[in-house]
């Protein structure tokens, strides 16, 4: 009895091209073929495999490890950006744009070793719920999007998370949620300090940035880690639109994946507008180059995968 892939999926156009895609690529009599070591696939991660409303889930992790430390910063209660931070002002907090973003990002992922942020990290994503869903952040996945990834390592595929997030973040956590380990991500990074302490090495992180994997950086970021391009980019934003755009350049057959948030009831809606994950240039391009675009509200049976016990 034939299997049942992608099973939180309806029958759809996207359905269809990503299994006709597997299938070709896979296929060693194809003239699409590929070899299993090319078998690239990038996933962004916020917007794509989870949830990224009312705004990006490691910002809030940013602003509640920024309430954690404010009682060592009684300075923060006179500057706008960190009294938004602790007054959970969200429309203040936008206001400030990418500058004040990773101001608070530097200052609450800074001044500890590696392994303390790495604790610090499991214990929020373990214990942290969202402020609408009432639902742990890592429960708020997208379920189809696990079947695609499982049905990819099925098939070979080399899968890694290229996203504008951080890359120790979504380490402490990719491997138990996604199925994907931490050798495999590449995301935006703060400079670590090799340093002897008294109980031996550490790594200490700094308030710099090193490296922001988004929109142009993510190209640069699967050519300087991965050294390949990828057969398959997956996306939703136009911060994605560059990755799209590199893989789509390469030789053979590729696939292009855009998630379009077309679920206004069971997740958000949104996409042009949006002051988090927008989606304009990416939806027109997407339509011009005959990229596969996933209509969430059409296409998926289910968002996430606590709804499967329904």
């Amino acid at each position: 009895m034939k299997r049942d892939i992608l099973k939180s999926w309806n029958e759809s156009a996207a359905k269809e091209n990503i299994i006709d895609f597997v299938n070709s690529v896979t296929d060693k009599d194809s003239p699409h073929y590929v070899k299993p070591n090319h078998r690239i696939v990038t996933f962004d991660n916020d917007g794509t495999l989870w949830s990224e409303k009312p705004f990006y889930f490691q910002f809030q992790f940013a602003v509640d490890r920024i309430k954690e430390m404010s009682p060592a910063h009684p300075e923060w209660k006179d500057d706008p950006l960190f009294r938004a931070a602790l007054d959970q002002d969200l429309k203040a907090l936008l206001g400030f744009g990418m500058k004040g973003i990773l101001k608070l990002v530097m200052v609450s992922h800074a001044g500890i070793t590696t392994d303390e942020f790495d604790k610090t990290v499991k214990k929020w994503i373990n214990s942290a719920r969202h402020p609408e869903k009432g639902r742990l952040y890592k429960e708020l996945i997208f379920q189809p999007m696990l079947e695609l990834i499982s049905y990819l390592h099925e098939n070979d595929f080399l899968v890694y998370i290229v996203s504008g997030g951080g890359i120790e973040f979504m380490r402490s956590w990719s491997e138990e949620v996604y199925g994907i380990p931490p050798e495999r991500i590449i995301g935006s990074s703060i400079k670590v300090n090799f340093e002897m302490s008294e109980k031996g090495p550490v790594l200490i992180r700094l308030p710099e940035v090193n490296f922001i994997d988004d929109k142009d950086g993510k190209p640069v970021g699967i050519n300087q880690f991965i050294g390949k391009k990828p057969v398959m980019a997956v996306g939703n934003s136009d911060g994605d639109l560059q990755m799209m755009q590199w893989t789509d350049s390469g030789h053979g057959k590729r696939l292009m994946v855009y998630l379009h948030h077309t679920d206004g009831e069971r997740e958000w809606a949104y996409d042009k507008d949006s002051p988090v994950g927008k989606l304009d240039k990416g939806l027109s391009e997407a339509a011009e180059r005959n990229w596969t675009v996933i209509d969430m509200k059409n296409d998926w049976k289910v968002i996430y995968p606590f709804e499967l016990n329904k």
